[in-house]
């Protein structure tokens, strides 16, 4: 699976908006679609920052544990960002309608983009 096919697999989820593979060293959006007038370069680089800053948190804790997912949740929207952990340094975004979306399908889907982006060497 490559990162194109992982961003069609996110958008096949009810309600979902726009889906991304982000680089979080460089913020950079590797691969991104969707249907919402987002800028998911934007969005990207944004996520970066939430996802170093919990990050920087838990090593200033000095917790033992890792993100499985970070959920921003707005009025009308959920955002989902949910590192990879077989591929450091990278990790999925995406954006879904709140009034459509099931937030425990969105977040099965992203761990079988995971699972799937696994069975394949970038």
């Amino acid at each position: 699976m490559d990162y194109n096919q992982a961003v069609s697999q996110m958008l096949n989820v009810d309600g979902a908006l726009a889906a991304g593979v982000v680089d979080l060293e460089s913020g950079m959006l590797l691969s991104g679609g969707g249907t919402v007038s987002i800028d998911l370069e934007i969005a990207a680089a944004s996520s970066t920052e939430v996802m170093r800053s919990n990050l920087r948190t838990i090593d200033m804790l000095e917790m033992k544990d890792e993100i499985d997912d970070i959920l921003i949740t707005l009025g009308e929207q959920f955002h989902l960002i949910r590192p990879l952990k077989n591929h450091a340094g990278l990790f999925l975004y995406s954006v879904l309608d709140k009034s459509k979306a099931s937030l425990a399908l969105a977040r099965r889907s992203l761990l079988d983009v995971e699972r799937d982006m696994d069975t394949c060497a970038f």
